[in-house]
């Protein structure tokens, strides 16, 4: 049998947007002196016209982004994810979300998952941060396949998008052709013993704890939430009337994330407990990225503890 293929999200976006480069003319791409890591170096290498590194100033890049927007162009602008929506939050909320700018903000390297680089480099509390600000969409893709797609969905969608991406490799979890929604969560499965609500890195942990458990004869379903906002409001409360037990899991503090905006649905729409893993508001530590998730619960392991506990 062989291996299941593996790549970082941040390298499917790079191949993306190459792609995308050659089709559309208005595409522009802009980074902050860190086109090697965020993968946009293909973009500049076919480009260099429409590519601009901006050095290590990530409000400028955005404000110029922004200023590129209003003349009509389409731009993609890259920075790891703690300086994506961190030190930059004030230029992303004022200059491109408060006059609805088509801006895409494509973080690279968010949550506990760059590994070595530490707390500080670790930004768990992105979609917290970004899926606050109006008129802001927040993305997180889980493989290849669907980060390919939603590079392309994106650049055709008017508006703000913050595109969540990760340094770790990580399973291909989908069929080329695979049909996606905005807004539309992806259902594998129709067990009634518990859902679990997974987005980015931790829907192969998921889907690897479904098969666990399918083998102990313990039936779950797994909920792709690829789009945390706009979220899929009606997959969550389905999932709640048909399931015995809820549980989010994410790469990211269990506040304000995905465990939050599900129980945001949930309190609104149809009352349910939820089990939230994630980051218990701390910071993050220095270490292999797969050690990492098995110290904070991110694993398909903690997945059926948590099902059959």
């Amino acid at each position: 049998m062989s291996e299941k293929k593996v790549k970082a999200t941040r390298a499917s976006y790079g191949e993306a947007l190459a792609e995308l480069g050659a089709k559309n003319s208005n595409i522009v791409v802009l980074d902050a002196d860190l086109s090697g890591a965020t993968k946009t170096a293909g973009f500049a290498k076919a480009f260099p016209d429409r590519f601009f590194n901006m050095g290590i100033a990530e409000q400028d890049m955005f404000s110029t982004a922004a200023g590129l927007a209003t003349a009509g162009k389409v731009p993609f602008a890259s920075t790891f994810a703690m300086f994506a929506s961190g030190r930059s939050y004030d230029q992303i909320r004022n200059s491109i979300c408060y006059p609805n700018l088509n801006v895409k903000v494509c973080a690279t390297h968010a949550g506990i998952t760059v590994g070595e680089d530490g707390a500080s480099h670790q930004m768990i509390e992105d979609i917290g941060l970004m899926r606050g600000v109006p008129n802001m969409m927040v993305l997180c893709t889980s493989d290849d396949v669907q980060t390919k797609w939603a590079v392309k969905e994106i650049s055709e969608i008017e508006g703000p998008t913050y595109l969540r991406l990760c340094r770790l490799d990580t399973p291909v979890i989908y069929e080329e052709g695979q049909k996606f929604e905005i807004g539309k969560g992806i259902q594998t499965g129709e067990g009634t013993e518990a859902t679990v609500f997974a987005t980015g890195v931790t829907v192969s942990e998921a889907i690897e704890a479904k098969k666990i458990l399918a083998a102990e004869g313990i039936n779950i379903r797994v909920v792709d939430i690829h789009t945390i906002k706009p979220i899929d409001k009606d997959l969550i409360i389905k999932c709640a009337k048909e399931t015995k037990r809820l549980i989010s899991i994410e790469d990211h503090s269990v506040i304000g994330g995905l465990g939050t905006a599900i129980s945001e649905v949930l309190v609104e729409k149809n009352p349910a407990h939820l089990i939230k893993v994630g980051i218990n508001d701390e910071f993050g530590k220095s270490g292999k990225a797969t050690e990492l998730l098995k110290y904070y619960g991110l694993t398909a392991e903690n997945i059926v503890k948590i099902v059959k506990s």
